[in-house]
């Protein structure tokens, strides 16, 4: 008789993505929920804005599941990524222990001072700017957050940019997916 195996574990993966407006928070986000997608799974993408567009902090909570997400509001994370000092402080005690938190080093004064979870840090800004393209900042950041979180594929990321970049943008995809790849490359642990 063959052998029957259950998976009793699915993945859920938790993320809040945090920055000043304008750094792209949002729309990273929703790439993430729309490669989320491209995988078959649940998502939930809930952005939170208003005047922060104008430069205060904006905010991203992405939901990646196997399974139903019954709310998308959370009270702690298994992933936060934090672009700017104010996101940092916010939202560093709600990574649950055993989670991991993301930092560009540009925008942070302090560094996540956490034992209980892993911290990495990608220069992101820094890369940016030797790309000679503000605009891949937040792709090279997606990047950094799968290679240490794999929620979902690179193929996937790109078909998720497809749907998340009107039509006319298309041509910048090639651009995008190469910073996805370099952000990979260039983040490192810091604990």
């Amino acid at each position: 008789m063959p052998e029957l195996t259950i998976n009793l574990k699915n993945m859920t993966e938790e993320i809040i993505i945090s920055g000043f407006g304008g750094q792209g928070v949002l729309s990273m986000g929703k790439i993430i929920a729309y490669a989320g997608i491209m995988e078959d799974k649940q998502v939930s993408w809930m952005p939170a804005y208003g005047p922060e567009q104008r430069g205060g902090t904006a905010n991203v909570t992405v939901i990646i599941s196997d399974d139903t997400i019954c709310s998308p509001i959370l009270n702690e994370f298994d992933t936060a990524i934090v672009l700017n000092q104010p996101s940092l402080d916010r939202f560093e005690p709600l990574v649950k222990p055993g989670g991991t938190i993301i930092y560009d080093s540009y925008g942070i004064i302090t560094p996540p001072r956490r034992a209980d979870v892993t911290v990495y840090c990608i220069n992101a800004m820094e890369e940016a700017a030797k790309m000679s393209n503000a605009k891949v900042f937040n792709m090279l950041l997606l990047g950094g957050l799968l290679k240490v979180r794999p929620i979902a594929t690179v193929d996937d990321v790109v078909r998720g940019l497809r749907k998340a970049l009107p039509e006319r943008h298309h041509n910048l995809i090639p651009m995008n997916e190469e910073a996805v790849r370099r952000g990979m490359d260039i983040i490192r642990k810091m604990n």
